[in-house]
């Protein structure tokens, strides 16, 4: 049987979200011009901002490119929120399915 491990950090946020408040608060261009620097659509920004659309691979490649902090953390902060939610509607019907053992 596995243990679980307590919760830490942040509750699962959209990568929207810590770009629209921390990130790009703390840079210098436009929201227009910072688009144009990641080669993708002023709309495409403002989706992603507005946690309409989510962070995909090539998208956390550019921001990686752009911010210098990892693809990995954009990548997985939309695993965590992509989640989040079927974890709290599914969660009582996946604890009903068995956990099986290796023979």
């Amino acid at each position: 049987m596995t243990e679980k491990l307590p919760k830490r950090g942040l509750p699962p946020m959209h990568p929207g979200e810590l770009l629209r408040e921390e990130i790009l608060p703390a840079l210098a261009p436009p929201k227009t011009e910072i688009a144009k620097l990641l080669g993708v659509s002023r709309q495409t920004l403002y989706d992603i901002l507005a946690e309409k659309q989510p962070v995909t691979p090539i998208m956390a490649l550019r921001l990686d490119k752009l911010c210098g902090n990892g693809p990995d953390l954009w990548l997985n902060l939309q695993k965590r929120y992509d989640l989040q939610r079927p974890q709290r509607e599914l969660g009582e019907k996946i604890k009903t399915i068995p956990t099986l053992e290796l023979a």
